[in-house]
């Protein structure tokens, strides 16, 4: 393999691709990025065997080629390198890198020893608006679980259907779902589980304008566009019936301005507890006031005017899943919906666009 390519271009797919290079390995060429070189261009691959990343960028072919180079030295290698073109030379899996006045030398390991990438058949693929998909993925994989005890719910449920595609999180005391139409058409009727890290992958990898490319196997989901491309591995086993507990009776309904109850709950969690992070809120005619108590620590309280017309109602909850469920909220005021202290209670746009809910289980209350 015999090629040239700038530096910021190498940079850049370097960047693209490190992320999904495993820090702790036993397997060596996991360790490694595949470089191919054909046809005035150079793709980079990494894999960490759940998640695939391969970049392409463009290069001045002399002798197409392939081999695999140890990621983390290439990559600070390419970040060290003048600003000048890049000359990558391999002898077997002796690679030479040369710019301006500076020469590297690295060994790599043999490609036939790189992980192929998984059988995903683009042949039934379907498109989507790449600003719609990062919504979705913004809006909703915040909320899933990182304990081990339920792997299911370590996992983003994408719900697709022909007109429509829904996305759903939860670890069990919240839940963020979100639902866009689906215009161009063609998208397979499924149920996938997604894991984070991988749509954190497409987020950070895919522009936010034109389309993305979709197609999935029974064990695979692929992204792609014009030079990335993007394969994980989905999380098999049945998706626990969220639509159970969400409820459809909260016949409390508040509105209040998102930041202003944002800014409150921040100030109120300074003294919660650091177990419990718990916030008594109580609301009453077009008031709602805070009041946190944390034994050895301290107490707080505040009041602020929201639109409130129900009966008095006072229900605990973590402040930090209620900071999470605004942060995500796309309207400036929002509206929040309650049964009873201890019934969850239910967090959308007060505008009723996009179609977007969050769920929050509530806190038991000590007197």
């Amino acid at each position: 393999m015999k090629l040239s390519v700038t530096r910021d271009s190498l940079h850049t797919g370097l960047g693209a691709v490190s992320a999904t290079i495993p820090t702790k390995t036993t397997l060596p060429v996991l360790s490694n990025i595949l470089l191919e070189a054909a046809d005035g261009r150079l793709s980079l691959s990494g894999t960490d065997l759940d998640i695939s990343v391969r970049v392409s960028i463009d290069a001045e072919v002399s002798e197409p080629g392939t081999v695999t180079i140890p990621a983390r030295k290439f990559a600070e290698i390419a970040r060290e390198l003048p600003a000048a073109p890049v000359h990558i030379e391999t002898d077997g899996v002796e690679i030479r890198i040369e710019s301006a006045s500076s020469r590297f030398k690295l060994f790599g390991l043999a490609p036939e020893e790189f992980p192929s990438a998984p059988e995903v058949d683009f042949s039934d693929s379907w498109k989507m608006d790449a600003a719609q998909l990062r919504e979705l993925i913004a809006r909703t994989s915040f909320a899933v679980s990182t304990e081990e005890s339920r792997p299911i719910l370590n996992g983003v449920l994408w719900q697709l259907r022909p007109d429509s595609a829904s996305m759903v999180a939860t670890n069990g005391h919240r839940l963020a779902k979100m639902t866009i139409e689906l215009t161009g058409g063609g998208a397979p009727e499924a149920d996938l589980i997604v894991p984070p890290k991988a749509l954190q992958q497409v987020q950070r990898l895919f522009n936010a304008t034109g389309e993305i490319e979709l197609a999935h196997s029974r064990n695979h989901l692929a992204f792609r566009s014009a030079d990335r491309l993007v394969y994980t591995r989905l999380i098999e086993g049945p998706y626990p019936n969220y639509q159970q507990v969400i409820p459809t009776d909260n016949d409390r309904v508040a509105t209040a301005n998102r930041d202003n109850l944002s800014s409150a709950i921040r100030r109120m969690a300074v003294v919660a507890s650091d177990q419990t992070h718990r916030v008594r809120m109580s609301f009453s005619k077009n008031k709602l006031s805070f009041r946190v108590q944390t034994p050895d620590l301290g107490e707080a309280e505040e009041e602020m005017v929201i639109d409130y017309q129900g009966d008095p109602l006072e229900i605990g909850f973590n402040a930090n899943y209620l900071l999470e469920v605004l942060k995500y909220m796309p309207d400036e005021d929002v509206l929040l919906q309650f049964k009873a202290p201890e019934r969850a209670a239910t967090f959308m746009p007060a505008s009723g666009a996009p179609d977007y809910l969050c769920l929050i289980m509530p806190l038991r209350l000590l007197d």
